[in-house]
């Protein structure tokens, strides 16, 4: 009898038969593979499975511990959730990558190992960016190329860093990293790579806006968020992260408010919320730590809701610049209320899940004495409700009308952003279900006199000015640089300047073989010529045999 299945095969097995299912049998079987894993994920029991030696190193597929599965849960829930919202689409390439990214980022979470994680880190990379590429333009292709490539080097990093550390430990067991050199930072680099963090953070705003309509979804859910739970479980209490962190949430704002394209925006504000966890990581403290994964959690169901949102508005009108939206309440007026919830609760408005959550790092800062911290990350938290909850849905639903007539979402859409409403609404209106399942305990009420008045004064002077400088925060048909400016323009100087030097080194050596020939040449006729001793010692043919060797050395080196 089987006594433990990995989440994770039952999604790559599934995957694999998506192919060969169509129509109603396909979008039938899109439910049934995410439900099995979810049931099983709600069944995980805490222990170690899939235990096995190879080439000497011990490996544990699935470690189950409450860290694991607070993550495991809310991945579980947005595969069910990003199933439903792609049930329309007819492409199964796209279907079969959603699930194995699924599945990579699982095996993430429950590996016992470095070596198991590096497997999975990998296969992450490997599905993920086909979710990029099926949206099938040239933009697409180019921006998931390099989305491939950054994570390539953040794989060599880790995988060097695994390397390096079994080397000086003598095991691949993946728990809290305090050995300090080179494959501390070597592992820490490849975390923070996929977690975004600046100046490492531009793969995300550069891919994720030219993903396709559904596989932004599964995007903007997994490959940070898991990169935060290894963060969490391998540096909790390094220094270096509560500031990064901090920075992260200032930083993504202030690119989320200077963003025109409505995907760009969000993929900017998941860098500013997940700098949240980064810098709760840091702190260390109990409170800290249960604020960072509780956050994931929320920002999962939060994020997901507004990219659904965004996704929806891009499906039905073919646009996604705020310069060429507007009005759209009045034809999508479901997509505009759940995209609202979505935007109240990453805004932290009281009785929505980003509260209970983001309240808890901001509260940790304060109370670990942190006050230059505890004022980054309110700013941050203004700057959030600036952009993605007013700005966004103003220019985009409200404002001035666009002249589209869009009809409503499709119904599958539509009921994936219910269930993701519903889970900002329930987890904000009762977080005790969100608290019970976090690592420790948690001594924490959000909801104090103190922390529901500062929030709402905030909120409120937010937005008094946002309507007070209307006229000036709209979007511009602009796009702003970035730190993937070095590695674009930079690479296509590169390859420009290796191009021009691979021509030079052509023509100077066509130009010597030339010189060369034509002395060779010269020296035979003088020294061999009508009657010397070439022409009586080496026949015609063995003349032109060695003609044409050179003739063909000087056209594969490319004279011109």
């Amino acid at each position: 009898m089987i006594e433990w299945i990995h989440p994770s095969l039952v999604l790559i097995v599934g995957s694999l038969l998506l192919p060969f299912l169509h129509g109603r049998a396909r979008q039938a079987w899109m439910l049934i593979v995410p439900g099995i894993t979810l049931a099983l994920i709600l069944n995980l029991t805490p222990g170690e499975y899939g235990q096995f030696s190879f080439l000497g190193l011990d490996l544990t597929v699935g470690r189950v511990d409450q860290l694991a599965l607070v993550f495991a849960y809310v991945f579980g829930i947005i595969l069910v959730i990003g199933a439903i919202y792609a049930l329309h689409v007819g492409d199964w390439i796209q279907h079969v990558a959603g699930f194995c990214y699924g599945a990579s980022a699982l095996g993430v979470v429950l590996a016992g190992d470095l070596v198991t994680l590096y497997v999975f880190w990998e296969l992450m990379v490997i599905t993920s960016v086909w979710l990029i590429w099926r949206r099938q333009n040239p933009v697409s292709f180019a921006a998931g190329m390099r989305y491939l490539m950054v994570h390539a080097v953040g794989g060599v990093l880790l995988l060097a860093g695994v390397v390096i550390y079994y080397q000086t430990t003598g095991s691949v067991a993946f728990d809290q990293i305090e050995i300090g050199g080179p494959a501390f930072y070597l592992i820490l680099i490849a975390f923070m790579i996929n977690a975004a963090v600046p100046p490492l953070h531009a793969w995300l705003a550069d891919a994720y806006p030219e993903a396709t309509i559904t596989g932004a979804i599964f995007l903007s859910a997994l490959t940070t968020k898991t990169a935060v739970y290894t963060l969490i479980r391998g540096y909790p209490g390094t220094e270096i992260l509560v500031w990064l962190g901090a920075i992260m949430a200032l930083y993504g704002v202030v690119y989320a408010v200077l963003a025109n394209d409505i995907r760009r925006l969000l993929a900017y504000h998941i860098i500013s919320q997940v700098g949240y966890m980064v810098a709760g990581v840091g702190m260390g403290t109990i409170l800290a730590l249960n604020g960072a994964a509780s956050h994931a959690v929320t920002h999962i169901l939060y994020k997901s809701l507004l990219f659904m949102g965004a996704g929806a508005v891009i499906y039905m009108t073919g646009k996604s610049k705020l310069t060429e939206l507007g009005g759209l309440y009045k034809y999508m007026p479901l997509t505009f209320i759940l995209y609202m919830i979505g935007g109240f609760s990453i805004s932290a408005f009281p009785l929505f899940s980003g509260f209970v959550s983001k309240t808890m790092v901001v509260e940790a800062a304060a109370a670990d004495y942190r006050p230059v911290i505890f004022l980054m990350l309110l700013c941050a938290s203004a700057g959030t409700f600036l952009h993605t909850g007013l700005k966004l849905p103003w220019f985009t639903f409200m404002g001035k009308d666009s002249g589209l007539r869009p009809k409503e979402a499709p119904a599958n859409m539509l009921i994936a952003m219910g269930i993701a409403a519903f889970l900002c609404i329930f987890i904000g209106v009762y977080p005790a279900a969100l608290y019970a399942i976090l690592p420790d305990p948690v001594d924490y009420n959000a909801y104090t006199i103190g922390h529901v008045l500062k929030e709402l004064q905030l909120l409120l002077f937010t937005g008094l000015g946002f309507f007070i400088l209307l006229k000036h925060v709209g979007g511009e048909a602009k796009i702003s640089a970035d730190t993937d400016w070095f590695y674009r323009a930079g690479g296509k100087r590169l390859v420009a300047t290796l191009r021009n030097g691979v021509v030079a080194t052509n023509r100077g050596i066509g130009n010597l073989f030339q010189v060369t020939w034509s002395r060779y040449v010269a020296w035979i006729s003088q020294r061999y010529g009508k009657g010397g001793r070439l022409s009586r010692s080496w026949p015609t043919g063995t003349m032109a045999l060695w003609a044409a060797i050179l003739l063909a050395v000087l056209l594969v080196f490319g004279v011109r």
